[in-house]
């Protein structure tokens, strides 16, 4: 090994965006990039393309600089092999990062205990439950804890790669790789803006259900907690209360994050003006969506229109 290596454990299903996009920029910031199986044979990657490696795991337990993890798409069967190997790189290692769903290998080898992480906003809510003693923020690109990095899904790991880079070599020389890759250095917003996903889970009160269904179904009528206790005949303060107890956050939040939602569908086809669109989802005006989208999503309705309008 050399100063400065960089060890990528793989194995069968690895995504081949996971690997690629990370090593590519690590192996042009002049780092010596090595993959490692567990059993030093040739992988598959998740479309059944061949991945030749350096090694074994076992043969990297010294000196590694940096220890990278893929991500894979069945987390609750991981081989216990890898997650040993990559425990047993990890404690010699400088520094260890995944990509993607690779946190949960972190976390089945006990490295994000008490620490805060993230991963891909699909998986966010799996990692959490299963892992309670892990402090998931699941908005966010890449987060650091001490020696440990972890990254959103897929091309957030060309994100985590350039924050690598930076730290070793200083903003400039990731500045530009960001440049020569056509990639922001510091994307705006975070996870939120690319998810799908509904926050809240189906409601198990009836009468949550019927305010919940009015809410998604017209975000610009009337949703003041004052209407939609009424709505559902409940007090304000009883409303407040299942909110928090069964989609985990207030009224006024979700009433905000369904709007931003529609929002983001009509900015995403391409038809009308900012300001419209506003008031078809019930902001009233176009300085209050862009402050909730702010808040909600990290960015602007415009460069959000900007990145996924489609044409």
């Amino acid at each position: 090994m050399r100063a400065g290596d960089v060890v990528v454990a793989v194995a069968d299903g690895s995504p081949v965006l996971d690997i690629a996009g990370p090593v590519q920029v690590l192996h042009w910031a002049g780092r010596r990039v090595l993959l490692a199986s567990v059993d030093g044979k040739p992988v598959q990657t998740d479309f059944g393309a061949p991945l030749g490696v350096a090694g074994a795991l076992a043969d990297f337990t010294d000196a590694v600089d940096t220890l990278l993890v893929p991500g894979y798409a069945f987390t609750d069967t991981l081989s216990p092999d890898l997650v040993q190997g990559v425990r047993d790189i990890a404690g010699a290692a400088r520094r260890v990062a995944s990509i993607c769903t690779g946190a949960f290998v972190l976390a089945e080898a006990g490295l994000l205990e008490g620490r805060r992480a993230t991963t891909h906003w699909h998986a966010c809510d799996e990692l959490a439950q299963r892992f309670p003693s892990i402090r998931v923020e699941p908005d966010a690109i890449f987060v650091r804890d001490g020696p440990i990095y972890t990254s959103a899904g897929v091309t957030a790991g060309i994100d985590l790669a350039l924050a690598l880079v930076e730290e070793d070599e200083g903003p400039e020389v990731a500045r530009q790789l960001a440049k020569y890759l056509v990639v922001f250095l510091r994307r705006p917003g975070g996870q939120s803006q690319f998810s799908v996903r509904a926050d809240a889970e189906t409601a198990r009160n009836p009468l949550l259900r019927k305010v919940i269904d009015a809410v998604v179904t017209d975000p610009a009528d009337d949703h003041t907690l004052a209407a939609m206790a009424a709505r559902a005949a409940l007090s304000e303060r009883h409303l407040t209360r299942l909110f928090r107890r069964e989609v985990g956050t207030t009224p006024g939040q979700y009433v905000e994050r369904v709007r931003v939602e529609a929002a983001q569908q009509l900015l995403e086809s391409g038809t009308g003006g900012v300001a419209a669109i506003a008031r078809r989802c019930g902001f009233g005006s176009e300085e209050t969506m862009r402050r909730a989208f702010l808040k909600v999503l990290g960015t602007t309705p415009t460069d959000y229109r900007a990145r996924f309008r489609t044409h």
